[in-house]
């Protein structure tokens, strides 16, 4: 999935059953530490919403977008499987990224953000599996997309006038304006799902889970 239409749209503006669900029984945490951790070819920040042993010798990063119907597809058929063999076993780090491809993903970050941390992972998985009744990018049909998209943080006890406050942050946009300009500086990174494997990015899109455990198990016999 492309961001190559918006580069011309203001930053700001772009830029933006549940507990079995994709990143559910793993936790989240911040980057470990309390400040950034510098590796060659990444950095972790405190604000970087993580899963596994910060101390496991690969680290994952996945940059998605709540709008992305591929993140959504690797979410629900592939994460678990990934969870299971590979952050559970300590075997890697996993940290993931919003990289908006649309204003509505900016807002979806920004209301996961004014939940407690360890409902941050279960939320975006909440907007994943339900897209097709708040996204209009991928369901055309939806006429009150906004209004649908509010209506699921109220699965997690969010007010309405709660989540206008939430998607009105600033800061958050800048933050979020942050984050996405290094992915696209330091990686290149035009579009979700982008993984980046100890620090070097692989191409952009849907990527089966043997060709990603091929790519970590690689990674990970280099550390041997």
């Amino acid at each position: 999935m492309s961001r190559k239409a918006l580069i011309g749209i203001v930053l700001v503006v772009v830029l933006a059953a549940f507990g079995v669900g994709y990143y559910m029984m793993g936790g989240s945490s911040s980057a470990a530490g309390g400040g950034d951790t510098k590796t060659a070819g990444f950095t972790l920040v405190p604000t970087d919403r993580t899963m596994g042993n910060p101390k496991a010798p690969v680290t994952l990063i996945e940059y998605g977008a709540p709008t992305c119907n591929i993140c959504a597809y690797f979410a629900a058929n592939e994460f678990p499987q990934l969870k299971r063999e590979y952050i559970d076993t300590g075997k890697i780090y996993f940290v993931f990224r919003t990289f908006p491809l649309r204003p509505m993903d900016g807002d979806v970050e920004k209301m996961a953000r004014c939940l407690p941390e360890d409902k941050y992972f279960a939320f975006i998985d909440l907007l994943w599996r339900n897209q097709p009744k708040w996204d209009a990018a991928e369901y055309p049909g939806i006429t009150d997309p906004h209004g649908e998209m509010i209506k699921q943080a109220r699965v997690f006890g969010m007010t309405a006038e709660q989540a206008e406050q939430c998607i009105a942050n600033k800061a958050e946009d800048e933050r979020i304006n942050k984050v996405s300009a290094e992915a696209e500086q330091r990686y290149s990174l035009t579009g979700t799902p982008t993984f980046v494997v100890d620090g070097v990015p692989q191409s952009s899109g849907a990527v089966p889970y043997k060709d990603l455990a091929k790519i970590l198990d690689a990674a990970l016999a280099k550390k041997k």
